[in-house]
């Protein structure tokens, strides 16, 4: 894997564990008991902190880089084992 696969593997797995982790543990201003005037009731509150979000983001997709770039790396799983229609050719070696 070049450096540039790798930039874009884990620029691709970093935004895809944001997406995932941005909705957790969110409080809303109607749930904090505070509702800041001309925002709605379900807009985060106060408390919310996108940093923290940033960190665990980057942490996570750490993991998941190494793990999923060590596989490709190794070689173990190739996208011929994907091929269930037998559309590639097999080659030994």
């Amino acid at each position: 894997m070049s450096i540039v696969s790798g930039i874009v593997l884990f620029a691709v797995i970093w935004f895809m564990v944001l997406f995932i982790i941005l909705p957790i543990r969110v409080e809303s201003q109607a749930e904090a008991g505070e509702k800041v005037a001309g925002t709605p009731a379900g807009a985060p509150s106060s408390a919310f902190s996108m940093k923290r979000k940033f960190v665990t983001t980057t942490w996570i997709a750490a993991v998941a880089f190494a793990v999923i770039a060590s596989v490709i790396i190794w070689g173990g799983i190739t996208v011929a084992d994907f091929d269930f229609f037998n559309r590639l050719e097999r080659r030994e070696g």
